[in-house]
């Protein structure tokens, strides 16, 4: 299935440009999302008059995303959790801790923004987590997962 691109997708091109992709992705993710519009002559010369449009739009997102991490270098998170002696959590901290906490820092971020490399994080310290703001943007942040006092 060609589609057209209405904005910025990481591994699969920019804005205005017609690619090829399975037909399910295009169907059930893209189109829906309004992310692209099928490759047609007629979806083509409505995109030209369109494309200045749809590039402020996306200068919008970019400076919006840049604000972003200005705010996040700006704050330090600390996750408690319940930890054993050795520094291991009884559970772990996921991408949904992740997010919360650094909304109550202070700065809105939701959970599929967050990247774990390493997978969920099980045990007690400093790590580095990756935040995608936008799709030209990731900032490397480091959260403290500290151990939750008992009484």
């Amino acid at each position: 299935m060609n589609v057209i691109l209405l904005e910025k997708v990481h591994n699969l091109g920019n804005l205005g440009e017609a690619v090829k992709v399975k037909a399910g992705y295009g169907r059930n993710f893209l189109i829906p999302k309004g992310i692209a519009i099928p490759a047609t002559n007629e979806n083509v010369a409505k995109l030209e008059t369109r494309r200045a449009e749809l590039e402020k739009i996306a200068a919008a997102k970019l400076a919006t995303a840049e604000a972003r991490k200005d705010a996040l270098m700006k704050i330090s998170v600390t996750i408690l959790q319940k930890a054993g002696d050795e520094g291991k959590l009884f559970g772990s901290v996921g991408t949904a801790d992740i997010a919360d906490a650094i909304t109550a820092a202070g700065v809105t971020v939701e959970k599929k923004e967050i990247r774990l490399s390493a997978g969920a994080i099980r045990q007690t310290g400093e790590h580095t987590v990756s935040v995608e703001l936008h799709s030209d943007m990731v900032v490397d942040i480091v959260i403290n997962v500290a151990p939750q006092e008992t009484q």
